[in-house]
C-alpha cells in the first residue's frame, strides 16, 4: 500500500496484514487502530530509524519486515512483543543487536546485508529459532551459546569474514541448510574458475525471448544463443535458459559464489548443464547460461511461506507414486554426492530447487547457497561433517516425498520400510555403511 489512506478512512478496520511503503520516517500511529487484529505488519522500504516503545499495543503481532529502512540498531521493543516470533530488517544500516532485542520465541530472523560484526550471545535463549539469516555482514565468529538453539535448520552465514567455520555449526542437531560462501575460509578452498578467462558467452550473441521464473538472486529467461563461428550450421541457434543476477548480495550470497559453484560443479545427469558465463554485459550485471529444461519439468514444491517458516509447500493435492518417489530421491542424492566429490555442498537441498517428470527424472539446481569445502587442517573432518548437514536436508525431503505417496502395493511393502530407515538414517546424520549420499543413491537405485 502506497498511502496511509485506506488505514485513516477505516476501510482497512479489522485487517490483519498491514504494509505501508510510502516514504515514511516516522511510525504512523493510525496502525493502533489494528491493535486487536494486526498479525503481520511490513513496514519495509521507507526511511524508518526507530519503533515506538508502545509497539507491544499491536498485542497479535506475529510479524514484523522493516527492511530497506535506516534502523543502525535493532529496537528493544521487539523483545517486549509476546507474541512476535519473525523479524526481518534486511539492508539498513545495523551495527549492533542487543539480547533484549530478541523474543524468547523467535523463530525466523533476517539480518542479510547489515553492517553487525557480533552476534549476541543472549540468542541461545531462543531455543525454537529456526531460521537465522546474516549473510552480508562482517561476522568472523558466531557465539557458543548458539548451541542453545537445538530448533535451527537454516543458517544463511555467506559473505561475511569467516577464516574458519565456527565449531558450534557442527553442534547444532538440527542443521539442514548452511550457506557460507564468499567468507575467506571458503573463497580459499574456491579453484580456478571452470571456463578460462575469456571463453565466456557474449551478451551480443544472445536474444532473450520471455521470462521463466525468478528467484532470491536472478531472473530466468529462455533465449536464443547465435554460436560465433557455426554461422552456416544446421544447429547455429540454441535454444538456453539465461540467469541474470540482479543486485550484488541475495539472502543466500554472492552472485560471484554462485557462478563458480555452477561452473566448477561439472556435468551429471540430474544437474541442469550450464554452457558458460555472460560477457559484456551492457550494464555490467553477471550472467549464466545454461541448457533448456524441457517444458515436461516441474518444480517439485514452492519454497517455504511465512507459516512453514522453513519448510517447501506443496500443493495440497500432490500425489507422488513410490516408484516415482524412489527416482526422484535417487537423482538428487546422486546430483549431490556428485557435488560432494567435487568439493561442494549444495546448502539448498529443498524440493523448490528441484524439477521433476511425471516419471521421476529430477534436476537439481539453484547453487545460490552452494559452497566450496574448507581447506587446510581440519578441513576433511569438516566436509564430512558438512555432508551429514546435507543429509539431514535429504532426510526432510525424503521424508515429504513419502508424506504424499500413497499406502504402497503389498508387493512393495518391503521398499517401503527400506525407504523409512534410509530417511532415519539421514536424520540422524549418521553416513550409512561410512558413506554419504552416495551410498544412498545406489541403495535408492536397487529398490526402485
Amino acid at each position: 500500500m502506497n498511502t496511509l489512506a485506506p488505514l485513516r478512512s477505516g476501510k482497512l478496520a479489522g485487517s490483519r496484514r498491514l504494509s505501508l511503503s510510502c516514504g515514511l520516517e516516522s511510525f504512523p500511529p493510525e496502525i493502533y487502530t489494528l491493535a486487536d487484529t494486526l498479525e503481520v505488519l511490513d513496514l519495509s522500504g521507507n526511511r524508518l530509524s526507530a519503533l515506538p516503545h508502545d509497539l507491544t499495543r499491536l498485542r497479535k503481532l506475529r510479524t514484523v519486515f522493516c527492511s530497506y529502512n535506516r534502523f543502525t540498531e535493532l529496537p528493544a521493543v521487539l523483545g517486549q512483543c509476546a507474541t512476535l516470533h519473525t523479524i526481518g530488517f534486511r539492508a539498513n544500516q545495523i551495527s549492533s543487536v542487543a539480547a533484549e532485542a530478541l523474543p524468547l520465541q523467535l523463530r525466523s530472523l533476517v539480518l542479510t546485508d547489515n553492517q553487525l560484526r557480533t552476534v549476541p550471545t543472549g540468542i541461545g535463549r531462543c531455543t525454537g529459532l529456526r531460521k537465522l539469516m546474516l549473510t552480508g555482514n562482517q561476522l568472523h565468529d558466531l557465539p557458543a551459546e548458539l548451541a542453545g538453539c537445538t530448533q535451527l535448520e537454516l543458517l544463511r552465514i555467506a559473505s561475511n569474514r569467516f577464516a574458519v567455520l565456527p565449531l558450534v555449526l557442527f553442534d547444532l542437531p538440527r542443521l539442514a541448510w548452511l550457506a557460507f560462501a564468499g567468507n575467506p575460509v571458503s573463497d580459499a578452498a574456491q579453484p580456478a574458475a571452470a571456463t578460462p578467462a575469456g571463453a565466456g558467452i557474449p551478451w551480443a550473441s544472445l536474444q532473450l525471448q520471455h521470462q521463466l521464473g525468478e528467484g532470491a538472486s536472478g531472473v530466468i529467461y529462455q533465449a536464443l544463443w547465435q554460436q560465433a563461428g557455426n554461422a552456416a550450421a544446421g544447429d547455429a541457434v540454441q535454444r538456453v535458459a539465461v540467469k541474470i543476477f540482479k543486485g550484488n548480495i541475495s539472502s543466500d550470497g554472492l552472485p560471484r559464489s554462485e557462478m563458480a559453484a555452477c561452473l566448477h560443479a561439472g556435468n551429471h545427469p540430474n544437474l541442469i548443464p550450464v554452457h558458460g558465463p555472460v560477457i559484456d554485459h551492457p550494464d555490467g550485471a553477471s550472467g549464466l547460461v545454461m541448457a533448456l529444461v524441457d517444458t515436461r519439468f516441474k518444480n517439485l514444491a514452492g519454497p517455504p511461506s511465512l507459516d512453514s517458516c522453513t519448510r517447501d509447500v506443496y500443493d495440497a493435492d500432490a500425489r507422488i507414486s513410490l516408484d516415482a518417489v524412489l527416482r526422484i530421491a535417487q537423482g538428487v542424492a546422486a546430483a549431490a554426492a556428485h557435488l560432494h566429490a567435487r568439493g561442494l555442498v549444495h546448502g539448498d537441498l529443498y524440493a523448490h530447487n528441484i524439477l521433476h517428470s511425471d516419471d521421476g527424472t529430477a534436476m537439481l539446481g539453484d547453487f545460490g547457497a552452494a559452497s566450496f569445502f574448507p581447506a587446510g587442517n581440519g578441513g576433511a573432518a569438516q566436509a564430512q561433517a558438512l555432508q551429514r548437514i546435507e543429509m539431514r536436508a535429504f532426510s526432510h525431503l525424503l521424508g515429504e516425498l513419502l508424506a504424499r505417496c500413497g499406502a504402497p502395493a503389498a508387493n512393495r511393502r518391503a521398499a517401503w520400510q527400506a525407504v523409512l530407515q534410509l530417511q532415519a538414517d539421514c536424520a540422524s546424520g549418521t553416513p550409512v555403511n561410512g558413506s554419504g549420499l552416495g551410498a544412498i543413491s545406489k541403495q535408492l537405485a536397487a529398490l526402485a
